[in-house]
């Protein structure tokens, strides 16, 4: 596993970020999104979702923990903020091994039903509006879309 690191200067470079990634992403494509509360964690998953061609508004699925997108793929986006400590197999393998892409907010919680294969990012704050975001790559699929995102 590699890590690679991006900085993001303002909350439109995040934005970007999410969006140039998500022309890369392929269907089955899981990424995981770690960060504390206000790191940019949905900002980014708005880009994602804008690169994906998804045109509806994009919000945190907090109350919800998935919603679903259409785009050039299907989109998942899952908080699993309140799944921590829960048990309960919730079924959210069929996303992760479906024909769109998944995006997972506070991963963590639900580790133990994560895929190997996946991309992991850790948001983290440094300034008002600057973030650094910690890619790291879990299989040569990922190392590849992190390179040509990295170009």
């Amino acid at each position: 596993m590699n890590k690679h690191q991006i900085k993001a200067e303002t909350v439109e470079e995040t934005t970007a970020l999410g969006e140039k990634l998500a022309k890369l992403l392929q269907a089955g494509d899981v990424v995981t999104l770690e960060g504390e509360l206000g790191a940019g964690k949905t900002t980014f998953t708005k880009g994602l979702a804008k690169g994906l061609g998804v045109e509806r508004t994009v919000s945190s699925p907090t109350f919800t923990i998935v919603k679903e997108y259409l785009g050039r793929l299907p989109f998942y986006h899952i908080d699993a903020y309140r799944l921590e400590n829960s048990e309960e197999d919730i079924g959210l393998e069929e996303y992760f091994h479906g024909s769109g892409v998944t995006v997972i907010e506070w991963a963590k919680f639900i580790e133990e039903f994560l895929p190997e294969d996946r991309l992991n990012i850790r948001i983290n704050y440094i300034g008002e509006n600057q973030r650094e975001l910690e890619l790291t790559s879990t299989s040569e699929h990922f190392e590849m879309v992190i390179n040509e995102l990295l170009s």
